[in-house]
């Protein structure tokens, strides 16, 4: 029972975030020129690979959220591919946080620098 509420609140608290996150930062790609064709093809290559992996995620998160609330209800054992699935998705939501699930890090605005210091 502990493990299947475990699997559960893994779900909840590292894929879910994830899922959201990536969203946010799915079409973002510093550096891009839309004018060079070689850019837009990339960028286009990119954005179809992240929007696969967030669909995957997506995927794996409910198909997860289903079977150990499912499990956890009508109190059976879940199938051990359930533990294989929970690894690919929390491996998968660590690839988005350390991709494209990162907020960008904005430089503090400089201070002026007073005269009176020079």
């Amino acid at each position: 029972m502990l493990v299947k509420v475990l699997v559960a609140l893994g779900v909840v608290l590292l894929p879910l975030p994830a899922l959201a996150l990536g969203a946010r930062g799915l079409l973002k790609r510093p550096g891009y020129d839309p004018d060079e064709p070689a850019d837009r093809a990339g960028h286009i290559l990119i954005v179809s690979l992240r929007a696969v992996v967030l669909l995957l995620v997506f995927a794996l998160s409910a198909v997860l959220l289903v079977s150990t609330v499912g499990s956890l209800i009508k109190d059976v054992e879940m199938h051990g591919m359930v533990y294989v699935f929970f690894g690919l998705d929390v491996l998968l939501a660590v690839l988005i946080l350390l991709s494209f699930g990162r907020r960008d890090r904005r430089r503090p605005a400089r201070r002026r620098a007073s005269p009176a210091a020079r």
